[in-house]
This record gives C-alpha cells, structure tokens and sequence, in this order.
C-alpha cells in the first residue's frame, strides 16, 4: 500500500486463521449456505443433462417426432434453453442490485419452475419450446446469481472454495441427470411399451430441488455487500456476526466490514468521477451509466485487449465440443457402435462421472501449477481425442458390428470419457478462474459479463448446429471439434499471459502498461479509502509488526 501499512487488514488474516479445509471446517455457516445456494448450479447442469438421455427415449420421439427427427428442429429444441439462458444473465445484474441477491434468486427459481411445468405437461412441441426457453432465463439467472452470493457472503480465506462450489454442482447435476435417464428409460420397458412417464419425471424431478431452493433461500441471510450498497450498515454487521458466530463488536466481524464498506466506496468514487451527470439515482440516468460503463471498457487498449482474450477464452471453451457431448452423448454413443438405448444411455452415464470427478482436483492445484499450462494441456488433450474418434469412425461407421469394428467403437467411447476428464480439469474450471482475475477492480463486474455473455451465445449456436454436423458431416464433426480445440490451445500458449500470483498492479504490467495505468490508479484511490476509514495506518512496518504481534500474544 502507497506509504502506509494495512494493519487491519494484516490483523484480520490473522484472526480469520487458515484456508482449504479446515477454514471450511471453521466457516460451518457460511458453508452451509454455500452449498444450499449452490442448488441453483445444480438445477443447471441437471436441466443440461438431463434431455441428452429424453431425446433417445422411444415414447418421447413418438410424441415429438417433428422435433426429434428434424436436425433443424432438434438443435433449436436442446439450444434455445442457451438463448433463454443469454437473456436472463443480461437482465440479472439489475434484479441483484435492485432486489437484493437472494430475491433475485427466488425470482429465478421462480421462472426456472414456470418453465418445468409447461415442459412437464406440454402434449406438443411448443410447449417443450417455450417451456425450454422460459427454464433458459431462470438458468442463466441462477448461474450469475448463486456465485454472486457465495462470494459476497463468503470470508476471503475461503471465498475461492466456496464459489467453486458452483462449478461442482453444475457437474454434479449433470452427473445425476444421465444416471436418471438411464434409470426411467427402463419404465414399462422397450419399444411401444415405454410410456410417457420414462421423460416426463425426469422433467418435473428438477421441481424437487428447486422448491428446496426457493423455499430455503427466504430464510439465508441478506448479501452483506448488497446491504452496504443499500447503506444498511447494521443489518450488514449483524449478517457478518451471525455468519462468523461472533458477537457484532468483535474485532474480525468489524474489519470486514470495513472492507466491504472500502469496496463500496471505492466503486461509488469510480462511478461519480466517470459519469457525474447520472448520479441522481432514476432509472433513464441508471440505464446510461451500464450504457456508459460498457463503452469505457473500449478507450483503453489493454482493457479492451482483455475483453478480446476473456470473450475469445469462452468461445474456444464451447467450441471444444463440450455441450455437443453432453447435448447429444447418447445419439453420439449410437454412432460409435453402441447399439440399444439402454448402452448409449449408459456410457453416457459413465461420461458424467468423468466430467464430475475431474473437477474435483482443479480447485486444488491451478494455484500451483497455473493457468496456462492446466489449459494448454487440456486442449491439446481434447484435440488428440477428437481426432483420434474421427479416424476410428471413419474408418469403421459403415460395419460396427464385426469384431474388429466393435473394438474400435469401445475405443472411440473410451475417448470420449478421456476428452471429458480433460475438460474437467482443464477448460471448465480454468477459464471461469482467468476471466474472474483479468479485469481491474473498476471494471471486473462488466468485462466478467461480456465474457459470459459470449460463453452463453456460443452455448446456444453449439446446440443449434451439433445435430446437422453429426449428420451430413459424420467424422468431420470431430475432426472440427478437434481442430478448435488445438486452436484453443495455442491461443492460450501464444496470446493469453500467465496470471498465476499477479497481483492487480502487475496485471498492467503483463497486458501492457498504457499512458492510462488503470490498475494503479485504482489501487491508489482505494488506498486513500482505506486511509479515510482506518483500515490503513501510517505506522513504519516495524512497529505495524510489533503491534501485530502485541495482537497475537493478547
């Protein structure tokens, strides 16, 4: 800090004590709250799932035969979910600043289930349409909001823990869809016996954990940050003191909410010194600043650039073919020889724990290892697979069923559970971890956004497409995948710097440093915050230590 010491701040760490485990361990609340928000990432992945193994099923392609065996109708039938998804994660960051973050949640949940039942009970394609559509916007709104809150409600030393929680819940939910298809599919049996109970309860079972979610969520505290912004000071420390079980006066709960309270100013100073003229609080002067905030991210070239490597990051991260394996694993299964419903939907099971194991190791070692080479090896991993499948479909997808041939149809499925644990550990955690970490403070709210904007638009052109490549194009739609995924992977090695323990002062420095130092700007303005409000001393680092340890003897 520019000529001072942060006393408190280095206090606070003390109190708060270890990381990992064992500050879960100490944060019991808050984890607790953590992991019931994160039903939000699970409705996700379980809603991503779940119609891989419907769309297979033989009753349901009996009723919407003009969705199922149309490609154009098909892929519009499993994206629109990304389109609904795209609309409710633009309209997100207004309901949380407006509502609060876990009134945003319940109004989520609240269109996520709207959208279940028409799904549920529709007897048409329309009704999956817009049922599927309506579910979108609840979805995105979720996948924004529930990390949201986790990380605003979460102490520092297990923030990182505890909004990766999410991602392993979206895994998990995934997970848990394929091995319900793969158990309804048995209901009534095969063929024209199967009746329309085998997809429409793993339809309506998304309703269970959504109303825990929308029924639980009422009763979690207020986001202590979105309290502060609303300049509800006390109701912010008594969320802080009951989260940390400690009493309102203690010395830990009062230094974070001076951090929290630093942070609040620090954006309000930001906002008043950019955009004086839309400070009276209406809503025509609120639009103008989000408008106003956007088009700054493009006056300066090592934000923009930035914004160019997180929006491109996310492309890269679809166009490895994840969603079309998870979209349509089963019919991806069937072209690899794997005959019967009941097979495909059981590899396709088995794809799921890979995904989710996978995930698990990420969180541990990308702070050690770093970033790039976690990614560079899992796209070039990814790719080899991709191009390995198309070879074997190649050359044996007119005769699977001689000897020969059903090896290689055992070895292309093997390949696609080895490309799905390379995305586990690669691509879905890592490029979340270095969209979330490039951006400068003033700024990181919006170009995160514009990064998962275009993870969701390229979401939703993956699904469109996916059915049409697997038919007219056959092997080449893994050649193609396999080819973006290398792609992927030297853009990161060639174009994407390392972030592993840059600060946000050096983040200039590795992006290029501009006549307009961003970064340091705002650590000096946030330095004169902390100042103003006690957070930072003017004490030598001597006696700052000296004090520290008159602390830790008390």
């Amino acid at each position: 800090m520019a000529g001072g010491v942060a006393v408190t701040t280095s206090r606070r760490r003390a109190l708060a004590g270890e990381s990992g485990w064992k500050g879960l361990v100490r944060n019991r609340r808050i984890f607790a709250v953590a992991v019931f928000a994160s039903l939000g990432g699970l409705l996700y992945g379980y809603n991503q799932g779940v119609f891989s193994g419907v769309l297979g099923m033989h009753n349901f392609d009996q009723k919407m035969a003009s969705v199922v065996d149309n490609t154009a109708s098909k892929g519009w039938f499993v994206s629109i979910l990304e389109l609904g998804a795209w609309f409710g994660v633009l309209v997100t960051g207004y309901f949380a600043d407006k509502l609060s973050r876990k009134y945003t949640i319940e109004l989520a949940v609240v269109v996520f289930c709207i959208g279940v039942i028409v799904q549920t009970t529709t007897t048409g394609s329309q009704g999956i349409f817009g049922g599927r559509f309506i579910t979108g916007m609840g979805v995105g709104s979720l996948s924004m909001a529930v990390p949201l809150y986790n990380a605003e409600i979460a102490p520092p030393e297990v923030r990182g823990s505890l909004v990766a929680l999410q991602q392993l819940a979206i895994t998990f939910g995934i997970m848990v869809s394929f091995w319900i298809d793969y158990g309804t599919n048995f209901i009534g049996g095969a063929g024209d016996r199967q009746p329309e109970a085998a997809w429409r309860i793993p339809l309506g079972l998304q309703l269970i954990p959504a109303l825990i979610l929308g029924a639980g969520i009422l009763f979690m505290p207020f986001s202590p940050r979105w309290l502060v912004n609303q300049g509800r000071d006390d109701e912010a420390i008594a969320v802080l003191s009951r989260a940390r079980n400690l009493p309102a006066d203690d010395e830990l709960v009062q230094i974070e909410f001076l951090e929290i309270k630093a942070q609040y100013l620090f954006e309000k100073e930001i906002s008043e010194q950019n955009f004086p003229e839309y400070q009276d609080g209406s809503f025509s002067s609120n639009v103008r600043l989000a408008i106003g905030g956007y088009t700054s991210l493009l006056a300066n070239p090592t934000i923009f650039r930035r914004v160019m490597i997180g929006s491109l990051i996310m492309f890269f991260q679809q166009w490895t073919g994840i969603n079309a394996v998870l979209y349509y694993a089963p019919t991806i299964f069937q072209n690899l020889g794997l005959t019967g419903n009941t097979l495909s939907l059981l590899a396709t099971g088995i794809t799921g724990i890979a995904t989710f194991v996978s995930t698990i190791p990420a969180v541990i070692y990308v702070d050690q290892v770093g970033r790039k080479p976690v990614m560079v090896s899992g796209a070039f991993l990814m790719g080899v697979c991709h191009l390995i499948i198309a070879v074997l479909v190649g050359l044996f997808h007119n005769d699977w069923q001689n000897h020969q041939a059903a090896a290689a149809g055992w070895a292309a499925c093997s390949l696609v559970w080895v490309f799905s644990l390379g995305f586990g550990y690669s691509w879905g955690p890592c490029a979340w971890v270095i969209v979330a970490e490039i951006f400068p403070l003033s700024v990181r709210g919006k170009g995160l956004s514009i990064a998962a904007s275009s993870n969701w638009m390229n979401n939703f052109i993956v699904g469109q497409v996916t059915p049409t490549m697997i038919q007219h194009l056959g092997f080449g739609t893994f050649v193609f995948f396999g080819v973006f995924s290398l792609m992927g992977g030297f853009f990161v090695m060639f174009f994407v710097p390392e972030t592993k323990g840059v600060t946000l002062e050096e983040m200039e420095e590795v992006f290029g440093v501009t006549e307009q130092n961003l970064a340091a700007e705002d650590a000096r303005r946030l330095d004169a915050i902390h100042r103003k409000i006690g957070l930072v001393t003017d004490d030598s680092p001597l006696e700052s230590d000296s004090k520290n340890d008159a602390y830790e003897k008390s």
